[in-house]
């Protein structure tokens, strides 16, 4: 089973998916956790050019470009063969973003992206992806001060720089895009304190795991 985990900066995914993750690797299930951008090793460099604020001056098409290069191979690297291996696959972000940070964000043609993305994941879309949703005021104040902590606001900071305005066009496109995608779209309230977040998420998952019949195998984990 493939699963995304999708939101504004400072929504929370990062964390839920690590705590779900962890959960559900304890319980005996064979987890893959991976990331976009920076899932495969060609993946990790093209994330520092994409998150360093160096890299303000990309064009919207150039970064549309970039990000479908990290999905190619991030799907052929990692995601496909976790699969095929029977792993239950966790990403950080995947195809949604570019929909939705450069279509709805930098004013690019969402179903041109979306046209571009099924070249890029080569049949591989997720089976359900998780949306934590707050408002843009509270996600851009949690990602900055999230990047003050661990000393990232040049390193990572490139969209955390961008305007509000910025992030409530994302946030909408996020909800829009959701709505055109009902059968695999589960929106999460992440204004909640984070344990209520995760115990939704999880929650979310253990039906969507019984619906499919999913049972433990052997324990395992990989980070990419």
């Amino acid at each position: 089973m493939f699963v995304t985990f999708e939101g504004i900066e400072g929504s929370g995914k990062s964390s839920v998916l690590a705590r779900v993750a962890d959960a559900l690797s304890g319980r005996g299930f064979s987890v893959t956790l991976t990331r976009e951008p920076g899932g495969s090793r060609l993946g990790q460099q093209l994330r520092n050019i994409l998150l360093d604020m160096a890299s303000r001056d990309l064009t919207g098409q150039s970064e549309l470009f970039l990000y479908l290069a990290d999905r190619a191979q991030h799907v052929q690297e990692v995601v496909k063969p976790a699969l095929d291996a029977g792993h239950i696959v966790l990403s950080d972000r995947f195809a949604d973003s570019t929909v939705v940070y450069q279509g709805y964000g930098r004013g690019l043609d969402p179903r041109l992206l979306n046209s571009f993305n099924e070249i890029a994941v080569a049949g591989c879309w997720p089976d359900l992806t998780l949306l934590f949703d707050l408002p843009a005021e509270q996600g851009l104040k949690r990602a900055l001060t999230r990047n003050m902590r661990s000393g990232t606001c040049v390193t990572e900071g490139r969209f955390e720089a961008e305007s509000l305005q910025f992030h409530a066009r994302v946030r909408e496109g996020y909800l829009t895009w959701a709505a055109l995608h009902r059968d695999r779209y589960r929106v999460v309230d992440a204004s909640q304190p984070l344990e209520n977040v995760i115990a939704a998420a999880q929650a979310i998952l253990d039906q969507e795991l019984e619906k499919r019949g999913k049972k433990p195998g052997a324990a395992g984990r990989t980070v990419q």
